[in-house]
């Protein structure tokens, strides 16, 4: 008999937290998933390390339940105030954004507003670096809306076999993580700011990424939380704006620039997405969202207009099939523009 869910959360409430309180009345039970006999939860906590026996409990008790699997995510709210250490001998904790062992630059992929089509140019990009030679992780951080396991053709649950760190999942060379790996496709993530930012901080220093060239970050549109969060503990390289030629768009663009400006971060250079349409049966050329907008606001700032992406179904098709363009048709003049922009990137240093 399969394991169910009101079983889970009646083998939950018997475990209790450090104030005798049992860890579902707590609210430390957020986005419990129970399928195929593998049990999925986020626990949020204050501080993890007091946690760690519960964890070992829970892990025990759902085992003997009859669980296959026991995946928990732990995310930290706050890190509570220490007292002054007046010894010199002890290294104070670094004030700023710290560099991820192992790998040696960090691309933030943005937008200000959605639909621009980000998450399609964040995973073809990785791809076409890979293409490259280049050792590439994606951390799929749109939180809300992750969308890079579908678009890499990735699935399955990532794996703690210590408790300790997260091993990323891999495909088209690209090693990949994903809050979307953590839940099911139609399973909405409802988290305030202080999960959001533990989740983001657990995905950059508790997953296992090994050596890479770089790591790609899918931000989730506007200027928010992750993005702060990001630019705060994470050193990052610098930033690809990505936006249609239209006025409202690159009315958002522009306050995407400005927050990156304010958090020191330099920004790489812009790309033009949905730039030109082509008819597949005519051959007539329209510019459906306008056309050249990305290329002036690129040369008002002083940044490089890296590409300009055509609009075109078999992107899209490529996409919801779960192998981007670049790998699904490399040689298509669509492949050819993130390719393009690889080489571009590589050959400037930035990847």
């Amino acid at each position: 008999m399969a394991l169910t869910r009101e079983q889970v959360l009646e083998c939950l409430k018997g475990i209790t937290d450090p104030s005798g309180t049992d860890i579902v009345a707590a609210g430390l039970v957020r986005a419990l998933n129970v399928e195929d006999g593998n049990v999925r939860f986020v626990m949020e906590v204050v501080r993890p390390e007091p946690y760690l026996p519960i964890k070992a409990e829970v892990e025990e008790k759902l085992t003997a339940l009859g669980a296959d699997q026991v995946s928990i995510v732990m995310t930290a709210h706050s890190k509570p105030a220490a007292p002054p250490d007046l010894k010199p001998s002890r290294k104070a904790e670094p004030a700023g954004p710290e560099k991820i062992p192992g790998v040696d630059r960090i691309i933030a992929i943005a937008s200000g507003k959605g639909g621009v089509g980000k998450s399609t140019v964040a995973s073809n990009l990785a791809c076409a670096l890979a293409a490259e030679g280049r050792r590439v992780g994606m951390l799929d951080a749109d939180v809300y809306g992750p969308s890079q396991p579908r678009m890499l053709g990735v699935s399955g649950r990532p794996q703690s076999p210590d408790g300790k760190l997260i091993l990323p999942l891999r495909n088209f060379g690209v090693t990949m993580m994903s809050i979307g790996l953590m839940t099911n496709d139609d399973q909405a993530v409802v988290w305030r700011g202080p999960m959001l930012m533990g989740a983001l901080q657990q995905m950059l220093t508790q997953v296992q990424w090994g050596a890479l060239d770089v790591l790609i970050v899918d931000l989730p549109p506007g200027t928010g939380d992750v993005q702060m969060t990001l630019a705060q503990k994470a050193h990052l390289d610098g930033a690809i704006i990505v936006s249609t030629p239209q006025d409202v768009a690159l009315m958002d663009a522009r306050k995407g620039i400005d927050m990156f400006n304010q958090m020191k971060t330099p920004i790489i250079g812009m790309i033009e997405n949905m730039s030109t349409h082509i008819c597949s049966n005519c051959g007539h050329e329209e510019h459906v969202f306008g056309h050249g907008g990305v290329a002036a606001e690129a040369e008002k700032l002083g940044v490089p207009l890296l590409a300009e992406i055509p609009l075109h179904l078999d992107i899209r098709l490529a996409a919801d099939g779960g192998a981007p363009i670049v790998v699904s048709s490399p040689e298509s003049a669509q492949a050819l523009a993130f390719r393009n922009v690889a080489k571009t990137l590589i050959e400037a240093g930035k990847a």
